[in-house]
């Protein structure tokens, strides 16, 4: 394992994609809160702004079978290339939004950001196995993943602070920053493509990910069993939201958010070294029944230190959890179906996520936060043993 790290680690294409994630996700997070800025002034109902916020996410799921074919039939690294103009370009639609105190002009910008995330996610998620090894795939996930996390938690918290202290428009400035670093950081992969795209040259249309799932059982398997993090996911801040209304304790949604960030990069970071014990698939397993019994656990959330425990060990899960997941798609789907169903993924993420979150407030409302912890274990425990028994059924090979 040694030699295979020390290898990934001299290849200037890792650092490139490592520093290139870490700068978009702090250029994307200033945006984020920037947003909640300006539609604190100028939307007062919590549902219209849900509404715009979805109408961008709608345009990106929308385009999501034409980026998958585009991945696949042209240069990861120009599609990676001209989504990163697309994200410069949605910036100053932000600047005229905040010049003219438009609505229109924010949804114009949320339009474009979102259809350029649409083609730079797949294409970014199909070009790591082609920069790595197959035996670095795994470490190279969760070093992606936790720089990712690393992102999220300086971009909100300098962010945080920025929009108290300087004009709104700063953050926009600093978001253009970024995207325009990240272009150049774009420029200077150097990716060998040929053999993929001869490949991929004739690539069809966007219904021939549907056979993958056929073909290799294995890819269903870890595609449905992601609805179990999802889950918890989804339901993230209602959950905290109510944990603080339950214990009355307004300072612990800070210590849950700070537990389950330093879980999650902890998780990624010792992903490859449980993999020497376990395979991907069996660490699937794995992570699914302890997020199933931590969905159960909420029931126990009027306990000062429970919560604490449950979001600092999901956040460990979720940290094995997705690397391993990504790894088993990036060794098991044909390089060539890549961008198409890394698209489509992203498609079924987006109304999951959506569906997770309305039933969610639908159930807090109607039977509490610890009876709702008891719906979504049962859901995860009944998912996590019928693709068990599947696996033992069919005699699937473990990957």
């Amino acid at each position: 394992m040694r030699e295979y790290s020390e290898y990934m680690w001299h290849n200037r294409n890792v650092w490139i994609i490592l520093i290139g994630e870490l700068i978009v996700g702090l250029g994307l997070w200033a945006g984020i809160i920037g947003n909640l800025g300006f539609m604190q002034q100028l939307i007062p109902s919590d549902f219209h702004k849900s509404v715009l916020l979805a109408i961008g996410m709608l345009a990106g799921f929308l385009v999501g079978p034409i980026a998958g074919k585009m991945v696949d039939r042209y240069a990861k690294k120009s599609v990676l290339i001209w989504s990163s103009v697309g994200r410069i370009i949605s910036v100053f639609f932000m600047f005229v939004a905040i010049y003219f105190e438009s609505i229109v002009w924010m949804m114009l910008f949320l339009i474009v950001l979102q259809i350029a995330a649409a083609f730079f996610m797949p294409a970014m998620q199909a070009i790591v196995p082609i920069v790595v090894k197959d035996d670095e795939l795994m470490t190279m996930n969760g070093w992606h993943m936790n720089v990712r996390t690393i992102s999220r938690i300086i971009g909100t918290a300098a962010a945080g602070l920025l929009i108290v202290t300087v004009d709104l428009i700063w953050l926009y400035i600093i978001s253009l920053i970024m995207y325009v670093l990240m272009l150049g950081c774009m420029f200077m992969l150097k990716i060998d493509e040929e053999q993929q795209q001869a490949k991929a040259k004739h690539s069809g249309s966007f219904k021939e990910v549907l056979p993958i799932f056929k073909e290799q059982p294995i890819v269903l398997m870890a595609f449905c069993l992601a609805v179990i993090p999802t889950l918890f996911l989804g339901s993230f801040n209602l959950v905290i939201i109510n944990i603080v209304e339950l214990q009355q304790n307004q300072s612990i949604s800070g210590i849950l958010y700070t537990v389950e960030g330093i879980g999650f990069m902890l998780g990624a970071f010792f992903v490859r070294k449980l993999t020497t014990y376990m395979t991907p698939t069996q660490l699937l397993f794995t992570v699914a029944l302890v997020i199933s019994v931590l969905d159960l656990s909420l029931g126990f959330s009027h306990i000062s230190w429970m919560p604490i425990v449950t979001f600092a060990v999901f956040g460990f899960a979720v940290g094995c959890f997705f690397p391993s997941m990504m790894t088993i798609f990036q060794r098991q789907v044909p390089k060539s179906h890549h961008g198409r169903f890394f698209a489509f993924r992203n498609m079924f993420d987006t109304v999951l996520f959506q569906i997770v979150l309305l039933s969610t407030g639908a159930l807090l409302d109607l039977i509490g936060l610890q009876q709702m912890g008891i719906v979504f274990g049962v859901i995860s425990l009944t998912l996590t043993c019928f693709f068990f028994l599947y696996v033992k059924k069919s005699a699937m090979q473990v990957q």
